[in-house]
């Protein structure tokens, strides 16, 4: 299960928890602390010119409850022209010279749009307040208007008035503006991590007024439509990547600072990249001191989304200016470049709840909307709690389904993105709340109304994902689990086109490489691609995403570091995070070990990454292992802006000829294969077992070794096999008549022969030195080891 930061009750619901990923942290009034900057407006062409910048030097290498915003009645302006409006498209649309607004609300008995203008945003007042007329303004369930005008830097938001009536579902409150969900850019803070005015953690947020104004050169980009079985993935965050001081970058911890750095990407054998969090979320929610690390505790991880259509304002340089768009163009020109390289560009996406929170938390859009359709709510009003983060979201209602698939859809078509990966996606599979049974039968039903978040064979959402002409055509991939105790490993509803992050893969090849007995048969169904989860339901090794490490949890590096958790660091006593972790220290605890530990350590993480690469399947690392970046020991960062989070690129810099390079060329050979990115499972006319006898695999309990030769038709013939003994071995290899294998990897040789490509030096040298063994059909495995062999002619064959 995932190891963010979640709430230890079971109850699938707690009236008082409000976890969002962590312990409830209210803001704190730090008067001591400078103000924040003002944000200043750009001259037009700054983004071009910044574009330039990045692209050049990429070529030469600102949580509490929300506060109420004063009301202040001001003259009635005459700038804008008012009339009825349409009820679609949902959001604020610029059309005819004007723009329309449209908003769903079905429990309201009035709306209001406020129009906010920068400078009284600041100071928490209201440009202009226009009613909407319900016998005029209202169709259906959807509020509307349309203004013609003048919006130079006007934002905007909504009141909504009805009843606050929880144990009903309803939590109206006409004094909060509130965020329109359809909103492309929210406004509020421009600055990462500076608090608001009067040191708010959660000063007034508005929505971008668009423009058709607003463009940007794609410069004739298309999706990739890389094929599924030969993605490499990359899981990242994109202001740890380049945050750090070695990363120098001109725009460190931005959209731009990634783009400086895709080359990098490039370079490791990179074709697909998956963003950590990019939705507009509020990094302040769980501001606060803390001691042990002597900074402030920031939602660095991002998994608490406050709108689903913007992206998050302060991972751009140019932050609030313009508007917004300037942000929005950021995120364009990072795909953009990025296709480029030929890299694929996934968003992370968190629709299983909001950053609202349970009935403690903030309103500031979904809650004040419409909280009864928005999020599930029990028969006396309580949230449950399926995400482990206060509320869940209520995917399945009709209204909510639109929403995501809506979401998704502009994501594809105006961002360019090219898939999504669905975090804890098993809550979408989830029936929505019975307060009207419709949404959930299709007729009213007698009986338990607690039927709430019942499994779906198929479930609604899902389906309208599955079959949408625009999203069933990119990368759909599900974290096919929830907090609510619901695992979908192997089973979540797929419609022959959904992935799955393979959380099972994880935790046998972590058992398997450490040298636990009983794993040998299931670490071999993992390096052919899970058929044992897969192949029945009609699916192909591509629906598994293999990974080792993700951002939950160890770094790889911590793996084969530490058998224990260490998140003192968080400032919660080590009582967070995931305690299971199937790690092994290699014989002693934290970074400072021996000579003969540390050696070991290399050759587990090299054994890690080599079988990532030779499984059937997607491989996926997280940013950082490919150097082999620490986090002391902390498998739950959630809360840290520091360099526990950051890529380190000196560190990077000094393993280039030892994990690095081994990595690199290990991914470049892996692409190279065309038998180890396989678009069925592997049949016994390809694949062959092997056990230390050649043609005798041993399957029985207490067996730590698996071996196997595969058919390529690049490379001819590979020989693989992993040595998890703790003592070492010599093996017996296939006879090949008028052939003889050849060394290619040995995780048990140091640096530069654990890899030895046809071009290298010493290759020769090192091919005679093993002779004696290869001429007898032998190799010597030294313990925790793994190889890969291939097979040549013999001299004069």
């Amino acid at each position: 299960m995932e190891l963010k930061p979640r709430s230890t009750c079971s109850s699938p619901y707690f009236p008082a928890a409000n976890l969002s990923r962590g312990s409830i942290i209210q803001c704190l009034s730090l008067m001591t602390l400078r103000r924040p900057k003002r944000a200043v407006s750009t001259r037009s062409g700054e983004l071009r010119r910044m574009e330039r910048a990045v692209l050049a030097r990429a070529r030469s290498d600102g949580g509490g409850a929300q506060p109420e915003t004063a009301v202040v009645d001001k003259p009635k302006l005459s700038r804008f022209e008012v009339s009825q409006g349409l009820p679609v498209p949902f959001g604020a649309t610029p059309v005819d010279g004007g723009v329309n607004f449209a908003v769903f609300s079905s429990n309201a008995v009035s709306a209001t749009l406020c129009l906010l203008s920068l400078s009284d945003l600041r100071e928490s007042t209201v440009t202009e307040q226009i009613p909407l007329d319900p016998s005029i303004n209202r169709t259906g369930d959807v509020w509307h208007i349309f203004l013609k005008g003048d919006f130079t830097d006007m934002l905007y938001g909504y009141k909504f008035e009805g009843k606050f009536s929880p144990e009903e579902g309803h939590r109206y409150d006409a004094t909060k503006i509130l965020l329109d969900p359809y909103a492309k850019a929210v406004i509020s803070r421009g600055e990462y991590g500076v608090l608001g005015p009067e040191d708010n953690c959660w000063p007034q947020m508005t929505c971008m007024v668009p423009s058709n104004n607003d463009e940007f050169d794609w410069e004739g980009d298309l999706p990739l439509k890389i094929q599924n079985n030969d993605l490499f993935m990359y899981e990242m965050h994109i202001r740890g990547f380049t945050k750090h001081e070695s990363s120098n970058t001109k725009f460190p911890g931005t959209y731009l600072g990634v783009v400086e750095k895709l080359d990098h990407l490039k370079e490791l054998g990179i074709n697909c990249i998956e963003l950590m969090p990019c939705h507009e979320f509020n990094e302040l929610e769980y501001f606060s001191y803390n001691s042990v690390m002597g900074d402030y505790k920031m939602n660095f991880w991002g998994y608490s989304t406050i709108n689903y259509f913007s992206p998050m304002i302060r991972y751009s340089y140019t932050g609030t200016r313009n508007d917004g768009s300037s942000a929005i163009n950021e995120v364009k020109l990072l795909v953009r470049e990025a296709h480029k390289r030929g890299i694929e560009v996934i968003m992370d996406v968190v629709f299983n709840h909001t950053a609202e929170g349970n009935e403690d938390g903030p309103i500031f859009s979904f809650r004040g909307i419409d909280n009864s359709v928005y999020y599930m709510l029990a028969p006396k009003g309580e949230f449950y709690n399926y995400s482990g983060c206060g509320n869940t979201f209520n995917c399945n209602h009709p209204v909510v389904r639109q929403f995501i698939v809506d979401s998704l859809r502009y994501w594809v078509t105006e961002m360019h993105v090219d898939g999504f990966r669905f975090d804890l996606a098993s809550i979408m599979t989830r029936s929505s709340s019975l307060w009207d049974a419709i949404n959930v039968h299709g007729n009213p039903i007698d009986g338990d109304l607690l039927t709430t978040g019942t499994p779906l064979n198929s479930p609604p959402l899902i389906d309208m994902i599955s079959n949408d002409p625009v999203l069933r055509g990119v990368k759909l991939i599900a974290e096919a689990w929830d907090t609510g105790g619901l695992y979908q490993v192997g089973t979540f509803p797929h419609w022959g086109i959904w992935s799955e992050w393979n959380g099972k893969y994880r935790d046998i090849v972590r058992q398997f490489i450490k040298g636990t007995d009983g794993f040998s048969g299931a670490f071999a169904e993992c390096l052919c691609g899970s058929p044992n989860l897969y192949q029945e339901g009609g699916r192909k090794p591509w629906n598994s995403i293999n990974f080792v490490c993700a951002h939950d949890g160890f770094t790889l590096a911590d793996l084969v570091m530490y058998n224990k958790k260490h998140n003192l660091a968080n400032g919660e006593d080590n009582n967070d995070g995931e305690s299971h972790n199937n790690s092994w220290n290699c014989g002693q605890e934290g970074e400072c070990a021996s000579i003969s530990v540390q050696r070991l350590r290399k050759r587990q993480m090299r054994n890690f990454f080599l079988c990532l690469m030779v499984s059937q399947g997607v491989p996926m690392i997280y940013m950082g292992d490919e150097y082999g970046h620490t986090k002391g020991g902390n498998n739950n960062s959630y809360c840290h802006d520091n360099y526990i989070n950051y890529f380190r690129w000196d560190k990077k810099e000094e393993s280039s000829s030892d994990f690095y390079r081994f990595c690199r060329l290990m991914t470049n050979f892996r692409h190279e294969c065309e038998s180890l990115g396989l678009n069925n499972f592997p049949t016994a006319e390809r694949l062959q077992w092997h056990g230390h006898v050649s043609g005798v695999p041993d399957w029985s309990e207490s067996s730590r070794f698996v071996a196997f030769t595969l058919i390529d038709s690049v490379k001819g013939e590979i020989y693989v096999a992993f040595n998890a003994s703790h003592l070492p071995v010599t093996i017996t290899l296939p006879e090949r008549p008028g052939y003889r294998w050849e060394p290619l990897v040995d995780t048990g040789k140091p640096t530069p022969f654990d890899f030895i490509p046809a071009e290298h030096p010493g290759r020769d040298i090192a091919v005679t030195q093993y002779s004696h063994f290869l001429n007898a059909n032998l190799y010597p495995m030294l313990s925790y080891s793994s190889i890969i062999l291939l097979l040549s002619p013999e001299n004069g064959a």
